[in-house]
């Protein structure tokens, strides 16, 4: 049992993962990046207890939208940071992104509403699945954003610019699913 709910949580996470490594090119602090990670596990672990608690019901309504609200926001999100790139000078260092603190976390957690609501009809517990997603998205996260971080080390290109090209892109293609 836990280690099925280790796969679910890792899958779950991946859409983390992806976001984190296109926000890490932003070269910002480990403190920062801790806060970013806690964040996203944070969000991850309510959603699926919100879906245990609420029922299936939720997960119909939302389930088949759940994806376009993310590529939404994640396209959104990378439009503002071209446009603020092109109207403004390049960053003297790592770039404050408060929107991945607070805009970024909930539409990329409303698939694991869906999931919670399985796992509620299927009986498992709120108290084990919604740490435990949490942690695991908290942790590969982290692991995105110090990819991220490597990767625009090695590219010289103003990383707000390169981040809102990538979440445009990114969002793109899980509207259309490709990614999904």
């Amino acid at each position: 049992m836990l280690g099925s709910l280790l796969i679910v949580g890792f899958a779950l996470s991946l859409d983390n993962l992806r976001t984190a490594v296109v926000l890490g090119v932003g070269r910002f602090s480990w403190k920062r990046a801790a806060q970013i990670s806690l964040t996203f596990g944070f969000w991850d672990g309510l959603a699926p207890l919100v879906g245990i608690l609420i029922g299936a019901y939720l997960g119909r309504k939302i389930g088949s939208t759940a994806d376009y609200i993310g590529a939404a926001t994640l396209a959104a999100y990378g439009l503002y940071l071209i446009f603020e790139a092109c109207r403004t000078p390049a960053p003297e260092e790592g770039l404050d992104y408060k929107f991945a603190l607070f805009g970024l976390p909930v539409p990329l957690s409303v698939d694991n509403i869906v999931a919670g609501t399985s796992l509620g009809l299927l009986g498992y517990s709120p108290w084990l699945a919604p740490p435990l997603f949490g942690f695991t998205t908290a942790v590969v996260s982290l692991a995105g954003l110090q990819i991220g971080r490597l990767i625009g080390h090695w590219l010289r290109i103003r990383p707000d610019l390169l981040t809102g090209v990538a979440l445009l892109v990114m969002g793109t293609l899980v509207g259309l699913g490709v990614f999904g």
